[in-house]
């Protein structure tokens, strides 16, 4: 297990090596607002062991130990977003996807992004956006910006990365709405995703994780 600076690649980030000595598949994982890289990286162990895990800490800071990939406001009962932030967001997990696998010689055919919370908004916005770098991504309790809807790329371009949704029926911070209208919305460009519901609050439980890996092993078959 390794841990490197920021001044060595666009973001913060922790690694678990592969055991695969080049062209390893390689899995992101982006953290949700107010928190940073070891909150997804505690589940580095549980991913099969030819993978690069890295986990991303996201570029500003919101406080001790707390960071976000933008600045959200819900005092309104909705979430209304920095745009701009979003948007630097993205282009820099774009950016950090192609000095990973460039770093430790990965497999650029097999990146995979992993999201939750605002970090699975990410995930949707890169999927939407630069498909062509990513093999799949898992969003887990997100939601879909629909000021990235104007930026996505042709429904064709969309269709081949994997796509894994999952999402608590109680969830109060992102009602489970946002995932079925995600998943219809990609319906509707002819993209299926593996889409689950589950009887939790906003939350990445075991049985999420475990539905996530079974997913993972598809994609490599």
């Amino acid at each position: 297990m390794e841990h490197l600076k920021g001044d060595q690649l666009i973001l913060h980030y922790l690694v678990r090596q592969s055991r695969v000595a080049t062209k390893a598949p390689v899995l992101i994982l982006l953290h949700g607002v107010g928190s940073n890289e070891h909150d997804l990286f505690r589940r580095a162990k549980q991913i099969p062991e030819e993978f690069l895990v890295v986990a991303a800490r996201a570029p500003y800071q919101l406080g001790p130990d707390r960071f976000g990939w933008y600045e959200v406001d819900f005092s309104s009962g909705k979430p209304k977003i920095n745009l701009e932030q979003a948007e630097k967001s993205r282009d820099v997990i774009r950016q950090f996807i192609n000095q990973v696998v460039e770093k430790y010689e990965a497999d650029a055919k097999q990146v995979f992004l992993a999201g939750f919370s605002q970090g699975a908004i990410m995930c949707y916005s890169a999927f939407l956006t630069y498909p062509k770098k990513l093999a799949g991504i898992a969003a887990w309790s997100g939601r879909l910006l629909e000021e990235v809807k104007e930026f996505a790329k042709p429904a064709a371009s969309l269709a081949s990365p994997g796509l894994f949704i999952a999402h608590g029926t109680k969830d109060e911070v992102l009602p489970i709405h946002y995932a079925r209208d995600a998943y219809n919305y990609f319906s509707s460009l002819g993209i299926t995703a593996s889409y689950h519901e589950y009887d939790m609050p906003h939350a990445l439980t075991n049985q999420v994780f475990d539905d996530f890996l079974a997913w993972l092993n598809q994609q490599r078959l």
